[in-house]
């Protein structure tokens, strides 16, 4: 690794130059062959849609709301899957990440603007990443929450390693975390005995309350930002191209429907996660009468007693810090890939990952200091409805250089592709624009 800090990025260099083009593709006919090499970069971006700012709104959403909210779960992760489709194609297509377009598409002062936007949004999600993982300790090992705080910092050396082993490394690392959350929440669903049919009702069938009472939507935002990150999109365009394909109209076209296979798998497992932590506190707190359990803390007291399991709680608390540590991963990946494609600056990881660290780890020692752990709730709560109102300053660039045929070439957006893109961008700065009214107006 090289030990200069600062060095400019030249307009030909892709982002994250060590990783790109890295991990060789079988040359098998068989398609799953060829499949296994493009596993990788979907659990990747899928981190983001299970970290620790996910299980603060749905457990709030389902403690508070019973199974209402899984119908948002579920709007939530298709738009992820058709956003992170169109986000993977970009990359390939044009061999650039979506912040290094920007940069050359807008003018300075809007391409610094966005690069605020994307810097502000990879802070939120650290920020539920450290209050997730101090708080995991502070469960498993009664580490007080303020040290664990601090402890936090330390994952900058794991990421460290494992980036210098390869970035398959990182990836590998990444899916076993993230078969280990997967298993657990299985056993809790088994525990928690939910009622099925109300459960699969609500995860297809919207309820108007979702949108006409106040309390619900801002949940419902919080889990849009919880669930649709925009760094991720971000990311996702730039680690797509660490696949050694063939840099040709044919190869191009066989690495993005690839991509789209590794991204929507990922994907699916991460609606599974969400949806089951939701559920798991519909069951279990909201079932009871107990409408007010918001804080993970309060989730991991309860479990274990309420389900009348042992070690209830402790699976709950390992796949928490599973969970933070996987998104510790990813955030310092996207902090790299927004600072070289927006402002050409490259930055040792160590010294990105202080500085993310640090602009998360200080806010959040403010909060513990003053509120102690019942801050740390609503703490999470807002780092996620923050990222849902920096969602649409990465989602119109993105959709708009996705359907201009100068930019994408044969790759551009067909009409309905295009037209659906379009709405969901709409939506998602109408629903924003919904809150903001409902809180002015005191509902």
């Amino acid at each position: 690794m090289s030990t200069q800090v600062v060095s400019q990025v030249s307009l030909t260099e892709p982002s994250l130059p060590g990783v790109h083009s890295s991990v060789r593709i079988s040359q098998s006919p068989v398609t799953w062959r060829r499949l296994l090499g493009f596993l990788g970069p979907g659990f990747l971006i899928s981190v983001g849609y299970m970290d620790p700012g996910n299980w603060a709104t749905d457990i709030a959403g389902g403690s508070r709301f019973g199974y209402t909210l899984l119908f948002v779960i579920m709007a939530s992760n298709l738009m992820a899957i058709l956003l992170q489709s169109l986000s993977l194609k970009l990359g390939v297509a044009t061999e650039r990440d979506l912040a290094q377009l920007c940069r050359e598409n807008y003018g300075r002062k809007a391409s610094f603007a966005l690069w605020i936007m994307a810097e502000i949004a990879v802070a939120a999600c650290d920020l539920a990443e450290v209050i997730g993982s101090a708080i995991a300790l502070e469960l498993l090992f009664h580490i007080p929450l303020f040290y664990g705080v601090l402890i936090t910092g330390s994952d900058v050396l794991l990421i460290l390693l494992l980036q210098r082993w390869g970035f398959r490394y990182v990836e590998a690392v990444v899916i076993a975390l993230i078969g280990t959350i997967v298993g657990l929440f299985c056993i809790q669903m088994l525990l928690s005995r939910p009622d099925y049919v109300p459960v699969l009702h609500n995860l297809f069938i919207p309820s108007p309350a979702i949108v006409t009472n106040a309390a619900m939507l801002y949940i419902a935002i919080g889990i849009l930002g919880a669930t649709v990150m925009p760094h991720n999109l971000y990311l996702h365009s730039s680690i797509v191209q660490s696949r050694r394909y063939k840099r040709t109209p044919e190869g191009k076209r066989e690495a993005i429907f690839l991509a789209n296979v590794d991204s929507a798998l990922a994907l699916t497992l991460a609606l599974f996660v969400n949806a089951a932590i939701l559920v798991v506190a519909a069951a279990v707190f909201h079932r009871r009468g107990l409408f007010d359990v918001a804080a993970i803390q309060d989730a991991y007291k309860l479990l274990s007693p309420m389900l009348g399991a042992a070690g209830a709680s402790t699976l709950f608390a390992i796949a928490l810090l599973a969970s933070g540590q996987n998104s510790s991963i990813t955030g310092t990946l996207a902090g790299q890939v927004v600072m070289e494609g927006f402002v050409q600056m490259r930055i040792s990881p160590w010294l990105r990952r202080l500085i993310t660290r640090s602009l998360a780890i200080v806010p959040t020692i403010i909060v513990v200091a003053f509120t102690g752990e019942r801050g740390t709730e609503d703490l999470l709560i807002l780092s996620q409805v923050i990222l849902s109102f920096q969602l649409s300053f990465a989602v119109v660039p993105l959709v708009k250089f996705t359907g201009s045929r100068k930019i994408m070439g044969e790759f551009v957006n067909g009409r309905w592709l295009q037209g659906l893109a379009w709405f969901t961008a709409v939506l998602i700065a109408g629903l924003n624009a919904w809150l903001l009214v409902q809180t002015a107006m005191g509902r």
